[in-house]
């Protein structure tokens, strides 16, 4: 198996736009040569921990409310043509995403972190859900099948929340300066949100030289 290292943030809509088309071409793939690991990369690490008005934030970040609003229709024209529909009428809150990343990190240890990830950026940008908030963290870990009130009561610690904050740091001093940003074998890094047709030519080529090899 070939490592694919995606450095992602739930709230990022190019990282959900990304996944979407990464996991088309897996499954066309069918037997991929990759095994995922989801990394920490939090666009806002600034974010109070209760988060902040959607619509206040996106004017403070792009100078503008009439800005924010041209930059995310391009946005859902771009989600739309991955097959996404995001309401962002539904979106009240931009949250704070350290919890979040410490689920997706427990996640992987307990080999449901790829559903977890799927979970999260399901319940943020289709149904309109606070993922900075600890219940409804925890009510998605149990339905992706992980035990709900030991995830509740890792949550109301501070458990990794250090090591969370670490890679984060790291994937930065690494280079890392955007989500979505995958990194194949540790050596080769495609950075943004690749259509379909790209990852088809990258899963081809890696099987052409494994077959080589």
């Amino acid at each position: 198996m070939i490592r694919l290292d995606i450095f992602s943030d739930p709230v990022c809509p190019w990282c959900y736009i990304g996944k979407t088309y990464l996991d088309r071409a897996l499954e066309r793939a069918g037997d991929h040569p990759f095994a995922v690991e989801w990394h920490p990369f939090q666009l806002n690490p600034d974010m109070p921990p209760g988060g902040m008005d959607r619509a206040e934030y996106l004017a403070m970040k792009f100078g503008g409310r009439e800005r924010a609003a041209e930059i995310y229709d391009r946005i859902e024209q771009a989600a739309r043509q991955a097959g996404i529909e995001i309401d962002f009428a539904r979106i009240p809150r931009i949250p704070n995403t350290l919890d979040a990343h410490r689920l997706i990190h427990w996640a992987g240890l307990e080999g449901r972190q790829t559903p977890v990830v799927a979970a999260l950026f399901r319940a943020y940008w289709r149904e309109g859900r606070d993922i900075g908030d600890a219940a409804v963290l925890a009510d998605l870990a149990e339905a992706q099948g992980m035990d709900r009130a030991m995830v509740a009561r890792l949550l109301d610690s501070d458990a990794d929340r250090a090591d969370i904050q670490a890679r984060d740091a790291h994937a930065r001093q690494r280079g890392v300066n955007a989500v979505p940003t995958f990194l194949i074998d540790n050596r080769y890094a495609v950075p943004g949100a690749q259509p379909s047709e790209t990852w088809d030519q990258v899963i081809a080529e890696l099987a052409q030289q494994s077959g080589a090899g």
